[in-house]
């Protein structure tokens, strides 16, 4: 199994950026998607979650500002982030899962500078 994620990189506060996770390995349809993110020093924290039909969950940190999404037909899901702040920074991670099936991707890094 794996899960990629890119799209990350140094943005201005304010800014906005597309993260992608794309997966293989899986049979994406089943899965649902999430994502996560640790800054340094602190605990990963989750961030968004989509499930297999479609339905969204969002941290309260990011409501209104990211949006999750999901292709299946690529095997990938998407996490778009708009109105970022520094305290958005840190290595994003995606993950899947189903039933007991879990896993978690090698994480890209977002940097949000004021």
């Amino acid at each position: 199994v794996q899960l990629q994620a890119s799209g990350g990189g140094l943005v201005q506060a304010g800014g906005s950026l597309r993260l992608s996770c794309a997966a293989s390995g899986i049979t994406f349809g089943y899965y649902a998607m999430g994502w996560y993110r640790q800054a340094p020093g602190e605990e990963r924290e989750w961030v968004a979650r989509i499930s297999r039909y479609g339905i969204t969950d969002y941290a309260d940190s990011v409501k209104g500002r990211f949006t999750i999404s999901r292709d299946n037909a690529k095997n990938t899901v998407y996490l778009q982030m708009s109105s970022l702040e520094p305290e958005d920074s840190g290595v994003y991670y995606c993950n899947s899962r189903w039933g007991t099936n879990d896993y978690r991707g090698q994480g890209t890094q977002v940097t949000v500078s004021s």
